[in-house]
């Protein structure tokens, strides 16, 4: 080895690696938190909901029950909608579609984002500003206008709108990975790896990636909010999959009109959409928290 190299080999001995944030450890210090727990309690009463609900339903999500707008009565627990269907078999059979889109869109935001802005971390060369000014140009749109124009251009198939919502989430989550990987690739055990003549991906995947998790769990957790409250958007605006299927931002369109005579076609599903995003963020704020040391540091945990 020369005699660069092993002054960088000397140097990392001196200074240390950064320890590598496990996600699993991340994730279990977290629930120390009272936050963390409420919010995945939410997250999971909302999940089970989905999960579970066709298979308990009263009623099937099409099925008229009686008059339409009807209040609630001991035949229909929160009334009917605008046809005459039964509102609490819609909000159970309404939530998989969505929940499913929101984690595989955020799933490949967080795949593709991730490798982004830890090769222009990495790379530290024109490469970094190419990627990242390109990433700029993607953020400078509205997510939803260019959701939009995939939908409308090629048709609301559930891929085409998991790949708009993930290549359009991609960018923010680049950014992220960037700025935290920026201090590791400084760092002399990089120089070290590089020396040593170690690949460049797995230097990517075993030392940038690790000391990354607890910013991109973060950002993760951040990211499927905004999924889901998009794909309830383009559901809302009737550009779901399938239209006269239940879906929660469809019955909000579907029963705004009627809100003054009865309001739980649109209030249920609003609701529900509320505490999943309640708990994703309650989630997001507790690794947050766990991975700045803040509430340990304040002796909060």
């Amino acid at each position: 080895m020369s005699q660069v190299s092993s002054d960088w080999v000397a140097d990392a001995e001196i200074a240390p690696p950064l320890p590598a944030v496990r996600a699993t450890s991340l994730l279990r210090r977290s629930l120390r938190l009272w936050r963390t727990r409420i919010g995945l309690a939410l997250v999971g009463f909302i999940v089970l909901l989905a999960i579970v609900g066709p298979y308990v339903a009263p009623y099937g999500p099409s099925t008229p029950v009686g008059v339409p707008n009807a209040n609630p009565s001991s035949k229909a627990v929160l009334g009917t909608d605008y046809l005459g269907q039964d509102v609490l078999s819609r909000v159970l059979y309404g939530g998989r579609s969505i929940l499913v889109m929101a984690v595989l869109a955020t799933a490949l935001g967080l795949i593709a984002g991730t490798a982004i802005g830890l090769a222009a971390a990495y790379s530290r060369n024109a490469l970094d500003d190419t990627l990242m000014r390109g990433m700029d140009v993607i953020m400078a749109l509205p997510q939803i206008m260019l959701a939009l124009v995939a939908v409308v251009i090629i048709g609301p198939h559930a891929w085409v709108i998991v790949v708009a919502i993930g290549l359009t989430t991609a960018p923010r989550i680049a950014r992220v990975a960037r700025g935290a990987a920026q201090p590791v690739v400084e760092r002399d055990f990089i120089a070290c790896s590089e020396a040593m003549g170690v690949p460049r991906w797995r230097i990517l995947s075993g030392e940038l990636l690790p000391n990354t998790l607890g910013p991109l769990m973060v950002e993760a957790s951040l990211r499927l909010t905004y999924s889901i409250a998009l794909i309830a958007a383009l559901a809302f605006l009737g550009l779901s999959p399938n239209p006269n299927d239940a879906n929660w931002g469809t019955m909000i369109n579907e029963n705004r009109i009627v809100l003054p005579v009865q309001p739980w076609g649109a209030v249920a599903p609003i609701i529900v959409i509320a505490l999943l995003t309640l708990g994703t963020g309650l989630i997001g704020d507790g690794i947050a928290r766990t991975a700045a040391g803040i509430d340990r540091a304040r002796g909060e945990e």
